[in-house]
């Protein structure tokens, strides 16, 4: 089984409107709601592949019952840890021309609650992997990674990451199975440029040298290469009118494991990742997941 961990949860809301203009009512178009946080993208994913996934996470509020109420229409195994202020709202504006992004922090997070993650990943008996996904919210550490990262050693569960927290570093000590950084974080994090081939070899050649034994790294609409530490390969992504880039990189992961984890068909999962990716990209939130057959024959696979 399959579990993704999202510590800081959020409804995306994506508003639909003409240009924006300051100090008068401006009337939106419509308004689309979707379940969010990086690792309830990736089950939800991984559900409409087929794939059962189990999320664990934190909700809060009427916003984290909305969330667990949603998973639960779709089949998806939930495992909350619950906190009293409401799970945070997203808000992601598209007025025809550009996209504006307002993402909140999210709720205060307890001791109590920490210990309810940690109890329950202790009592995991099934788990062959868990994608670790997103933010901190407010009253976690970047030092509860590492105290997750050890006891998943511990039980010999195979650990993906996809985090923007500069800690990523120091957690490739654990040796992740797979970890998902874009090249923005590759920059941050690990001070490397990716804007070209050559370059991209030389950084997760260096990702791969601090403990990283997969690596995912996605480019947006310049494409995403894959590395196993021995073989390298680059997927194109196809051309598409951006919606909302709003969970696209989470879609991709998914798309990418479904495939991956069962059948290590590397350029197969890398074709139906960039097309899942972009697929969302074209659409809001998790979009219909209508055109991924369509954009597949636009992309091409390499081994460099």
């Amino acid at each position: 089984m399959i579990y993704t961990l999202t510590l800081n949860t959020a409804i995306d809301m994506n508003i639909f409107t003409d240009p924006i203009a300051p100090e008068v009512v401006n009337r939106t178009h419509h308004t689309e709601y979707c379940p969010n946080g990086k690792g309830v993208n990736v089950a939800l994913i991984l559900n409409h592949f087929k794939k059962p996934a189990h999320v664990l996470g934190i909700f809060g509020g009427f916003t984290g019952r909305y969330i667990v109420e949603e998973l639960h229409k779709k089949r998806i195994g939930v495992t909350p840890a619950w906190v009293e202020e409401p799970t945070r709202i997203n808000i992601f504006i598209n007025d025809g021309t550009h996209e504006y992004k307002l993402v909140n922090p999210g709720s205060y997070i307890n001791d109590d609650c920490k210990q309810q993650i940690i109890n329950t990943i202790s009592q995991l008996n099934d788990a062959r992997q868990l994608v670790i996904s997103g933010s901190l919210p407010q009253g976690i550490e970047s030092s509860f990674y590492a105290e997750i990262m050890t006891l998943c050693q511990m039980k010999k569960i195979n650990v993906i990451l996809d985090i923007s927290h500069p800690v990523l570093r120091e957690l490739l000590e654990f040796k992740p199975l797979l970890i998902k950084p874009n090249d923005e974080e590759v920059a941050e994090i690990f001070g490397l440029s990716v804007s070209n081939h050559q370059q991209a070899k030389a950084a997760l050649a260096e990702m791969h040298a601090l403990g990283a034994q997969n690596i995912l790294l996605t480019l947006g609409a310049r494409g995403m290469y894959f590395s196993n530490g021995s073989r390298c390969w680059f997927c194109t992504a196809p051309a598409i009118e951006l919606v909302s880039s709003a969970c696209a990189g989470d879609a991709a992961l998914a798309a990418f494991l479904s495939i991956w984890l069962n059948r290590n068909d590397v350029e197969s999962a890398l074709a139906l990742a960039s097309a899942t990716g972009a697929d969302v990209a074209s659409s809001a939130g998790l979009g219909k997941l209508n055109a991924i057959m369509t954009l597949l024959p636009h992309i091409k696979v390499e081994q460099l």
